[in-house]
């Protein structure tokens, strides 16, 4: 493992990957699931992509952009829609966190936090930087490990504030504005596939 190719990793997926969707997405999941089984789910869907994009380098770019972008728009406008409808339904209680909720199980959890990672980090710019890393540097285990540990501490970021914004706002308030969020990233992502069609 070669240090500096785990710290150019590190340091050029960390502030790509602070302002994006997959900080959001886990940031709603954190308020409304318990902080460990989101962050263990998020973790292994970050690792499992930067596996596949170490793995994979430079081929990730060829995909189709116009067709990652249409299925990335139509995910986050149904998570758009069903961030507000739950907000509508009220805040849980902070005594039924851990039991009386359906579907609240560690491994549940994990499972539904592992799934909207996954499919929303496709062709996302930390996952293209890490494939051109990859390509680069032909060290995989160090840019593996270097883009892993930007995303686990951006994932550990979100769940920590997530878990902090649900104990002193309104739930419901946040699952509006995160699906307000999720539109404009529906929107956007739109856009780029309408861009890439014309």
């Amino acid at each position: 493992m070669v240090l500096s190719v785990v710290a150019a990793a590190f340091f050029l997926v960390l502030p790509v990957e602070l302002p994006d969707k997959t900080l959001f997405a886990s940031l709603v999941l954190a308020t409304r699931f318990p902080p460990l089984p989101v962050f263990v789910g998020v973790g292994t869907a970050f690792g499992l992509q930067v596996a596949i994009a170490v793995t994979a380098g430079s081929l990730l770019s060829l995909l189709p952009g116009a067709l990652v972008s249409g299925v990335v728009a139509a995910l986050f406008l149904i998570g758009a829609v069903i961030l507000w409808r739950s907000a509508t339904s009220g805040p849980e209680d902070a005594d039924d966190a851990g039991e009386g909720r359906e579907g609240t199980s560690f491994l549940r959890v994990a499972a539904i936090s592992f799934g909207v990672l996954f499919a929303a980090e496709w062709g996302d710019l930390s996952q293209l930087a890490t494939a051109g890393l990859a390509a680069r540097y032909d060290e995989p285990l160090s840019v593996f490990v270097g883009a892993w540990a930007a995303l686990l501490v951006v994932s550990a970021l979100a769940v920590f504030l997530g878990k902090n914004l649900a104990d002193r706002l309104p739930i419901a308030l946040i699952r509006r504005v995160a699906a307000g969020l999720f539109l404009v990233f529906a929107v956007v992502a739109a856009a780029e596939t309408v861009r890439a069609l014309v």
